[in-house]
């Protein structure tokens, strides 16, 4: 009854009830939601640097998965766990919009305000290739389309469901092909896409994860396991650079997360983190360590459901945040929310794009998103087929035309961006990017406060 009216529920209503009243939150306590949203952008970011990302890197080895690959699939997958989970209860628990506001909402953020963050915060500057950034890009592009076509009638048939996981279902098989499809294609056309084939040239260091053999040609390089080590650095992850296959004879074992780090200011963090590194290092087999290395898989999922729970109560404490300072709930939904739900997005790209991993980082980009669609349709398709059989789900479908315009312009200008940059990822890009995301997030809030346009949202019960 809410969407008839024109109304949204407070983005407060889908959570608990805070630990301190309004009133008290006004007089100081405000701060205490601050420091703990600091504290879960600190652990979100330990989370990722020595579990998601270690576990990600061997899954990759076994699997034999180029990094574009690897961060489009289980990358994308395990750093969208929120969304998944969101998607679930706005279908399941809270019977609302939830999923398709928070996933739409923040699909922007994930193309221009993330690889604004890539550019800006990486030191290393990213060669890019031409094949994968083109094919998340039209993957993401038709199912965006797929899903604005089957809700603008406010309905959501089972059969609509399952052609969602279907395009999902050919993106994945897409994947499965990708070196062979990458090869046809830059054959094909490479008298008239010079330019890309000079960047896959020039990429020197962008090596796959694993060992893929191709026939020798000029337009592919060979692919070997022994090279790849895309997360090689000090921390001596260059271990998990080395084939499955040699893993017992490695003598050397990792660091323990409890060794103190020489230099003060990273003592200081590792002091206030230990909380939190000894709650993961309980939860979470380290894989990393010759103990564990046999229990990726556990690391990957145990880590997938811990980015989950501190995204969510990260979420939570920048709601309460925002309501208490007085921030109207769409531009919570478009700024701090989007940011907020894709805070581990964020954290793993600009982790692998400062090793100079650039099209992991943009497969994940673009793949996230690709596989938040999937979020909106399998809660669907599950309830629509096995659930609740007798007729569609209901959605509010409002202002998804102007949605729709902004995220295909935004999936657009990325890739020109990146063309007309030189395929590569750097501070240019980034701050382009950036002034982009702004311009986009201003007259998407002007829109929703009805100042543009004739779409006025406001608060059921304001």
């Amino acid at each position: 009854s809410e969407n008839r009216t024109g109304c949204v529920l407070s983005s407060s209503s889908e959570f608990p009830e805070g630990f301190f009243t309004p009133q008290e939150r006004k007089d100081g306590g405000i701060v205490i939601y601050f420091i703990i949203i600091l504290y879960m952008f600190l652990a979100v970011s330990i989370v990722c640097d020595d579990y998601f990302l270690p576990s990600l890197e061997i899954i990759s080895e076994c699997l034999g998965l180029s990094q574009d690959v690897a961060g489009a699939t289980f990358m994308a997958a395990g750093s969208s766990a929120p969304e998944l989970v969101t998607a679930f209860l706005g279908v399941f628990v809270t019977k609302g919009d939830i999923g398709i506001s928070t996933i739409f909402g923040s699909a922007i953020y994930n193309l221009l305000g993330i690889s604004a963050a890539c550019g800006l915060l990486s030191s290393v500057v990213s060669r890019l290739s031409c094949w994968p950034l083109l094919r998340d890009c039209l993957a993401y592009t038709i199912s965006v389309a797929a899903v604005l076509a089957m809700i603008s009638d406010n309905r959501v048939h089972w059969y609509e469901s399952a052609s969602l996981l279907l395009i999902y279902g050919c993106y994945i098989l897409v994947l499965c092909f990708d070196i062979k499809i990458n090869q046809y294609l830059m054959k094909k056309f490479s008298p008239c896409c010079t330019c890309c084939i000079k960047a896959m040239e020039e990429n020197a260091e962008q090596q796959p994860l694993a060992g893929w053999q191709e026939e020798s040609g000029p337009l592919i390089r060979k692919q070997s396991r022994t090279d790849s080590g895309i997360f090689q650095d000090k921390l001596d992850y260059s271990q998990l650079s080395t084939s499955l296959h040699e893993l017992d004879e490695i003598s050397e074992d990792h660091p323990s997360v409890f060794t103190m780090p020489e230099a003060d200011m990273k003592r200081i963090l590792w002091v206030l983190s230990l909380p939190i590194i000894t709650l993961l290092y309980l939860t979470i087999p380290d894989c990393r360590r010759q103990f564990w290395r046999n229990w990726f898989m556990v690391t990957f999922l145990m880590s997938a459901a811990w980015i989950s729970a501190i995204t969510y109560v990260l979420v939570w404490m920048i709601t309460i945040a925002g309501e208490t300072l007085g921030i109207p709930e769409s531009v919570m939904g478009l700024t701090l929310l989007a940011a907020g739900t894709s805070v581990p997005d964020t954290v793993a790209s600009v982790l692998v794009a400062q090793k100079g991993n650039g099209d992991m980082a943009m497969s994940n980009i673009v793949g996230s998103n690709v596989f938040d669609m999937l979020c909106l349709g399998l809660p669907w398709f599950i309830k629509t087929a096995f659930i609740n059989t007798s007729g569609p789900i209901e959605v509010n479908s409002s202002g998804l035309t102007y949605t729709a315009i902004s995220l295909i312009c935004s999936v657009v200008f990325i890739f020109l961006a990146v063309h007309l940059n030189g395929w590569k990822i750097d501070k240019k890009l980034g701050a382009v990017c950036l002034v982009l995301y702004l311009v986009f997030t201003v007259l998407s809030i002007l829109y929703e406060l009805g100042i543009i346009g004739n779409n006025p949202t406001r608060v059921c019960g304001n």
